[in-house]
């Protein structure tokens, strides 16, 4: 709960969409209690074939309180949905301003449909706590006093058992339904999350899935997980049944009691015998106010639940965080390892056992070495995913540690193996690195990783869609895209990893000295298993058992 109050508290500007939304929902519940009650005192009044005249009254209030309450509806779903729209759009840059520095060192092993789950899911379970939890019970509890106090004024008697009823309507069945609904509202989430993870994975690596035979073992566990997530649906249904059922059984004894001290008022004369179905009407009507709180009630486990889980990531620490205040870069000098140590929990191995290495304004260096060796750790820390155990990374001779990352990364650019392709057109791609970029400078960029060619040929050129994540190119083609988007940028150190991989022998060595010609002037670190595409590199540097060693690399290879 203490998570839920937290992310629903209103904001400045919500304070008074949420008041605005109360008052018109309470106001048209009202005109629908005053239009059903007027209605039951004209029917009453009519009976007695009174002058035409002396009904005018009655009957425009009924027409003004049909009208209004139609108004006052409308304005409220207006009001409502644009503050749950608002709330909604301010938690996820909420979430989101939080997953962000979460990324680079790590989301506690989640997976992306985990995540995914979270972003959206519980998100948009969340804008329920608004419509469907707070509006109501805020609406439920003025509508209960006002009419209470009308009930009242007719009858006292009446006002007592109306409000007794609807005091025990408004409690007792929300907390059946949400007895009986909590173990159901407590597991759907993760069930649904679990079941959303498992659809990303079918979805990602359905042509992995199908080429080694493991497709029907998928198609299974994702039916085992549908069924359950209904199951559990299933028993959310039926507590809703069941509360329905004890509301209305509320309702029921309410009415009766109001009509038998009804009855016995008009016998005495305390009540005049048109109120009688005004009275009536008029407890109906007030029902209607507590008729959405069991779905409330249960609304507001599945929001405790989503809001549970979105803090499970909002209070996670980053692995990395900005100085207070931060210094900025002086430009024209070195990025370096200085005695730089990592290892991952204090248990396990050293990564970098007292690393060093500078690289130098302009200087093309390549950092060569099987996989596993800590070669992309080295990288990540460079540009400060991680922070190193012991020693320290420096940029123009200041610990990386003192500067802001953004304006790091600004100097220093990783372009990784796995690096991530929006879904949409290639120039749009392109331009993340530099949105002033002009046509003739992409399609040269392009040149560079030898895709041009292959984008004249493309529908439509640079503005055809590359898919989700680039689902829509060849591996080599993704590879090569985000290559050419990191070349297009301006960082004075560039730091590729593995560029080449995907690709073959002779196009991966023409790429490699397309890199080194158009990073002419700039610091360059490969990271590469290849140590036969060394040709141009002034150093090689070589991990073993963590240290690092460099050396230059032989005139006749540059």
């Amino acid at each position: 709960m203490r998570a839920l109050l937290r992310m629903s508290w209103p904001g400045r500007g919500e304070r008074g969409r949420l008041a605005l939304s109360v008052t018109l929902a309470a106001g048209a519940t009202g005109a629908s209690i005053a239009l059903l009650a007027t209605s039951g005192y004209l029917i009453s009044r009519a009976a007695q074939r009174p002058l035409m005249i002396s009904l005018m009254v009655t009957i425009v209030a009924v027409r003004a309180f049909g009208i209004s309450r139609a108004v006052l509806r409308y304005g409220e779903r207006l009001a409502s949905h644009d503050l749950a729209l608002r709330r909604l759009a301010r938690l996820r840059s909420h979430f989101y301003e939080r997953l962000a520095p979460l990324v680079p060192g790590g989301v506690g092993g989640r997976s992306r449909g985990d995540l995914m789950a979270r972003f959206v899911g519980d998100v948009d379970t969340l804008q329920d706590s608004y419509l469907r939890v707070i509006i109501p019970t805020l609406v439920a509890v003025v509508v209960i006093f006002g009419a209470s106090v009308a009930a009242w004024l007719m009858l006292p008697a009446a006002g007592a058992i109306l409000v007794c009823a609807l005091a025990l309507g408004a409690t007792l069945s929300p907390w059946a339904s949400a007895r009986i609904a909590a173990t159901a509202g407590r597991r759907q989430a993760p069930v649904r999350a679990r079941l959303t993870g498992q659809l990303v994975e079918a979805i990602d690596g359905s042509a992995e899935l199908a080429v080694t035979g493991r497709a029907p073992e998928h198609v299974c566990r994702l039916i085992a997980t549908d069924t359950r997530l209904a199951s559990l649906g299933r028993s959310d249904a039926r507590a809703g049944a069941l509360a329905t059922g004890l509301g209305a059984l509320v309702s029921a004894a309410g009415l009766l009691a109001v009509l038998v001290v009804g009855i016995s008022a008009v016998h005495s004369g305390a009540l005049p015998s048109v109120l009688l179905g005004a009275l009536a009407f008029l407890f109906l009507a007030a029902g209607e106010a507590v008729v959405p709180l069991p779905a409330a009630a249960r609304r507001l486990r599945s929001c405790v639940a989503a809001a549970t889980r979105l803090e499970e990531i909002t209070d996670q620490e980053p692995a990395v965080v900005d100085p207070p205040s931060p210094r900025r870069p002086l430009g024209g000098g070195t990025l370096a390892l200085d005695g730089v140590s990592m290892r991952y929990g204090e248990e396990s191995h050293l990564v970098l056992d007292r690393a060093d290495l500078e690289l130098v304004p302009g200087e093309h260096v390549a950092l060569v070495g099987p996989s596993g060796i800590g070669k992309t750790t080295l990288a990540e820390l460079l540009v400060r995913f991680l922070d190193p155990t012991e020693g320290r990374v420096t940029l123009d001779g200041i610990d990386v540690r003192e500067l802001a990352q953004d304006d790091l990364r600004r100097e220093v650019l990783l372009c990784g193996q796995d690096a991530h392709l929006f879904n949409t057109t290639v120039r749009e791609n392109l331009l993340i690195a530099d949105r002033d970029a002009t046509p003739e400078q992409l399609w040269s960029v392009l040149g560079d990783v030898e895709l041009d060619e292959w984008a004249e040929r493309l529908p439509e050129q640079l503005d055809t869609l590359v898919g989700e994540e680039g689902a829509l190119l060849s591996g080599g083609q993704r590879q090569r895209l985000a290559l050419a988007r990191a070349l297009l940028s301006e960082s004075r150190f560039l730091i590729l990893d593995e560029p080449t991989v995907h690709l073959d022998a002779p196009l991966a060595a023409r790429v490699m000295k397309a890199i080194q010609e158009r990073t002419r002037g700039r610091s360059l670190l490969v990271i590469t298993h290849a140590s036969e595409h060394l040709d141009g590199f002034d150093r090689a540097g070589r991990l073993h058992a963590g240290r690092l060693e460099t050396e230059p690399v032989p005139a006749g290879s540059r």
